[in-house]
């Protein structure tokens, strides 16, 4: 596996750093996620599918969990001891408590010089937000995207994904990666500082137009990937049921149009989005209203235009799309994984199922005794 070798010290918790350290899990890392004596909060987050809720396991598996007090001298020199071996070092404390703690990255690269060392926060290492606490949904709310994700009351919505947290993930794993190649020339480690609100205003390329060229901020409804257009829009069905078209190329404004004998909107949707688009908006709102979901979706796989059914999660989890992927695999007690979208030809993942308890690894990493107690079990 890509990754085999690779010792990672994880002191991240709920999703983020989770997430990063994950992929590379997947990969063949050896993870070392180090919990405080309660453990990470996520053990306790949602859904208990077996010995541990969905949440902690869909993020967590395949890794080795230790349990350390880092306000303990001891404690914090097993700590410091095991990044003299590790590649990378993940946390997501608030800026200033590694630096309490005596685990900031001065003093674990005074140990270890190779070490890529990454700090994921909601704003960063400096700026006057530095000691603000906050997590996904204010970061997509100062972030300007909330501004943009409206419900049809014209209000802000929650997103159903916590978009902040994931894709500064992937922008964390990114940098990792980047700073891991270039060591292979330096000999060197890095310091990554990470910001959730950096990753989230990164996001947003597609739609800062408006706000960049203009100085305005823009009317979502009449906006390309927001609502202005016919063919990026979500239509209710028959049965109650949701559609939507998704691509606005001209080949799939025709192919469609054309089928409906209405090449008449054709010129409407070429000329863009906005409120000229009302009519076409207008006709697909009838059209779709009276046939349920299922007709639908069987009338519009003969034709070559985007559309995509809005499906359930169980819906989802069951399309034979993701199955043919092997996306979700199933443990020897029956519960259902989410696996890596990575797909390497040479070299792919191999998934570790298992989902550590907390503190097991303890023992047999640092071998010392530890009287965790209970919170081992």
């Amino acid at each position: 596996m890509k990754l085999q070798g690779i010792r990672v010290i994880d002191l991240s918790s709920f999703l983020p750093g989770p997430y990063l350290t994950l992929a590379m899990a997947d990969h063949g890392a050896e993870v070392i996620k180090v919990e405080a004596p309660g453990g990470d909060h996520g053990r306790s987050i949602g859904s208990l599918d077996g010995d541990s809720t969905v949440f902690f396991r869909n993020v967590n598996r395949g890794k080795k969990s230790i349990v350390l007090d880092l306000k303990q001298d001891s404690d914090r020199e097993i700590l410091l001891k095991l990044c003299e071996t590790a590649d990378v070092f993940v946390e997501s404390f608030r800026p200033g408590v590694v630096t309490r703690l005596d685990v900031d990255y001065e003093r674990v690269k005074a140990r270890n010089p190779r070490i890529v060392y990454c700090s994921i926060s909601a704003f960063g290492q400096n700026g006057p937000y530095l000691r603000r606490p906050a997590h996904d949904l204010a970061v997509e709310a100062m972030s300007g995207v909330l501004s943009i994700t409206l419900g049809n009351d014209g209000a802000p919505a929650i997103p159903g994904v916590p978009i902040a947290d994931i894709v500064s993930g992937l922008q964390g794993l990114s940098a990792v990666l980047m700073a891991l190649l270039r060591r292979m020339q330096t000999g060197l480690g890095d310091y990554i500082d990470l910001s959730m609100h950096d990753s989230m205003i990164s996001a947003c390329v597609n739609v800062l137009g408006p706000a960049i060229a203009e100085g305005r901020q823009q009317i979502a409804k009449h906006e390309r990937t927001t609502g202005g257009a016919a063919f990026y829009r979500i239509y209710r069905t028959a049965d109650d049921r949701y559609l939507t078209l998704a691509g606005q190329e001209e080949k799939f404004i025709r192919n469609l149009l054309n089928a409906l004998g209405r090449s008449d909107f054709i010129d409407l949707c070429l000329r863009g989005p906005g409120p000229h688009q009302a009519p076409v908006i207008a006709y697909f709102d009838g059209l779709f209203r009276g046939k349920p979901l299922a007709y639908w979706t069987e009338w519009l796989l003969d034709l070559d235009v985007c559309f995509g059914p809005v499906q359930t999660f169980p819906e989802a989890l069951a399309d034979p799309q993701l199955l043919a992927r092997g996306m979700v695999v199933t443990d020897g007690n029956g519960r259902k994984h989410i696996s890596t979208p990575i797909h390497f030809a040479n070299e792919p993942a191999r998934i570790n199922l298992h989902t550590p308890n907390l503190g097991q690894d303890t023992e047999a990493i640092t071998g010392i005794q530890k009287a965790l107690g209970n919170q081992v079990h």
